[in-house]
């Protein structure tokens, strides 16, 4: 079989330079991961049954209001393997909404997080109390390991990258979300290195990353660091063991940005790490934005059965009126982002 010129091409990693030099060019990023509040995981929030614009509009209001101007947003093969067209026909839609409210979308494709077995379809509702009790794994365990999967993975990847490789609205590509987790370890490095090859085929204008998140991983961190554009991480630890990640990190010469943090009962909190990110000028999404059906006001191992309002929430940061959970948090974010008065 003869391959084309794309499949031959593969363009090489962005250089230091010109990595700094596109970061250079945005205000300092900030922002959350976003899911809508009424949904419990990426494929009821991308399905077109449960694709919400007015919650979406709604939401990412919260967020203009606050000053953030970037959303870490995960999509889902599955959605797009129902009906390509119309799962790219509402990516758009959704990156319309974002770019009224003045917010750019980082989006991730692979994740290797939680429930193992997606399927498409009417999704399972919240068990009360349970973190993320329903969010699923794309493409899910054990096929994340299986490259008979890879021609689906591929023409998926390479066409929601084609056809977004020149939007404006799109800040970055998230190839892949805590690669090895779930017990995988090395088992994703095939994926890993399958994704980032096709993206570099695609050679979107948009930089592509993937985010280091434990230090155990050497391999998977080693492949992730030399093929990234810019350095993305995950980090939960106390400010002061956060920053020395931060000034590790910076050793790699790249822009850096924190795509996860903020775990109140960890101690990592939006009045200790914020100012810190921004002194540092290192991007800052925090896991977590308006609670809902995803229950990550409960922590990751402590389970609440009877779904009674934990004392401290784990993550997120409004109601779903729009109230804040604690008004000097947004007060800080407003004031660090420029918004407050």
């Amino acid at each position: 079989m003869r391959l084309s010129a794309q499949q031959k091409a593969t363009a090489p990693v962005w250089s230091p330079q010109k990595a700094n030099a596109w970061y250079a060019k945005n205000q300092w990023l900030v922002g959350s991961d976003f899911i809508t509040s009424n949904a419990i995981n990426q494929l009821e929030m991308w399905q077109a049954d449960t694709f919400d614009p007015k919650t979406i509009d709604k939401e990412l209001g919260y967020a203009q209001g606050i000053g953030m101007n970037v959303m870490r947003v995960f999509l889902h093969h599955l959605a797009w393997q129902q009906d390509p067209a119309g799962f790219k026909k509402r990516v758009d839609e959704y990156l319309a909404i974002s770019s009224k409210h003045g917010i750019k979308t980082m989006f991730v494709f692979f994740d290797d997080c939680w429930n193992k077995v997606p399927k498409a379809g009417k999704q399972p509702e919240p068990k009360p109390g349970i973190h993320n009790s329903g969010w699923a794994q794309d493409p899910g365990q054990p096929a994340s390991e299986e490259m008979a999967n890879s021609p689906v993975l591929e023409k998926y990847v390479k066409d929601v990258l084609t056809t977004f490789k020149a939007d404006k609205r799109i800040l970055l590509w998230d190839l892949y979300n805590e690669p090895g987790n779930s017990g995988k370890e090395n088992k994703s490095l095939p994926l890993l290195k399958n994704v980032f090859k096709w993206a570099r085929q695609v050679n979107p204008s948009q930089p592509v990353s993937a985010g280091v998140w434990s230090w155990g991983l050497e391999d998977l961190n080693k492949f992730q660091i030399a093929n990234s554009d810019v350095t993305t991480y995950h980090d939960y630890s106390p400010v002061d063991d956060h920053l020395k990640t931060v000034q590790f990190l910076k050793m790699i010469g790249r822009p850096l940005i924190c795509t996860e943090y903020m775990a109140r009962p960890r101690n990592s909190t939006f009045a200790t790490v914020l100012p810190m990110l921004k002194k540092e000028n290192v991007g800052a999404i925090n896991w977590g934005f308006v609670t809902g059906k995803t229950n990550t006001i409960y922590a990751w191992d402590t389970p609440m059965p009877d779904g009674a309002e934990p004392k401290l929430w784990f993550h997120d940061i409004f109601h779903k009126d729009g109230t804040p959970y604690k008004t000097e948090e947004t007060e800080l974010i407003k004031s660090l982002t420029g918004r407050g008065k």
